[in-house]
């Protein structure tokens, strides 16, 4: 298995964690597969409220396995791989569960798009990242989806356009991560992250989500109709009762 799924002492965090350091940790197609299949069967796990998607090795995750791609470079196979891909980014941000991204050394490319599509992410200071395509002729046109909705448009263009690292502390300023730590506090931190919101009811946390990613994609009239139908929604839950109750002591 180069993706593996690992318990921690809580059961409502699990790691899921990228396992090919001597790729660098890149996102071919049997990656890509199997991050879906760990992902699809955590849907169903009712006990899971936070995933951290971690690496083992010295980078995050270098990008798209450009070996694997050459060896089939045919439109069809790499708009196939692409197709996938995506579907998987598309997965991260349907998951129920909240998906911290814990990136050290680089992130790079479609690397770069995986933490941006997590809903949150904690960096360690030497991490860096960046968009490179360009450095190689291949616009990163894929991540610019991700980064574009992460960071302003004058940032994104400016790591899509010029292939350059941007720091860990650039990537907190640009709004690409939540959190610099000390390497050595990495793991860490972002399991203090992930125990604070797995103190949270599991279905507020998974509607509001949902609604998080919808509302951004919708006119501001609109957003507002779908923000108070979940909320009406999410009133009528056990968790929210219970905790207006003892909020209110009654």
């Amino acid at each position: 298995m180069i993706c593996v799924l690992e318990k921690t002492h809580d059961p409502a965090v699990r790691i899921l964690r990228l396992n090919d350091p001597g790729s660098l940790n890149a996102l071919s197609q049997r990656m890509l597969a199997e991050m879906s299949t760990h992902l699809s069967a955590l849907a169903h796990d009712t006990l899971c409220k936070v995933i951290v998607l971690a690496a083992q090795g010295k980078a995050f995750s270098a990008g798209h396995h450009l070996g694997q791609m050459m060896q089939d470079s045919s439109e069809e196979t790499v708009a196939e791989l692409f197709a996938t891909c995506s579907a998987l980014m598309l997965q991260i941000q349907a998951q129920p569960q909240i998906i911290i991204a814990q990136v050290q050394g680089v992130a790079t490319a479609a690397g770069c798009q995986l933490v941006a599509m997590c809903d949150l992410a904690v960096a360690a200071e030497t991490a860096r990242f960046g968009t490179t395509g360009v450095n190689l002729g291949l616009f990163c046109a894929t991540p610019a989806v991700a980064l574009s909705r992460n960071v302003g448009r004058k940032a994104a263009m400016q790591m899509l356009v010029t292939g350059e690292f941007i720091s860990a502390e650039q990537a907190l300023q640009f709004g690409l991560v939540n959190q610099v730590v000390r390497d050595s506090d990495l793991e860490e931190a972002s399991q203090k992250l992930a125990t604070v919101i797995a103190q949270k009811d599991q279905e507020a946390l998974a509607m509001g989500k949902r609604l998080f990613y919808q509302q951004l994609e919708t006119a501001l009239p609109e957003a507002y109709r779908l923000a108070g139908s979940v909320m009406a929604c999410n009133l009528q839950t056990q968790g929210a009762q219970t905790g207006i109750r003892r909020f209110l002591k009654i």
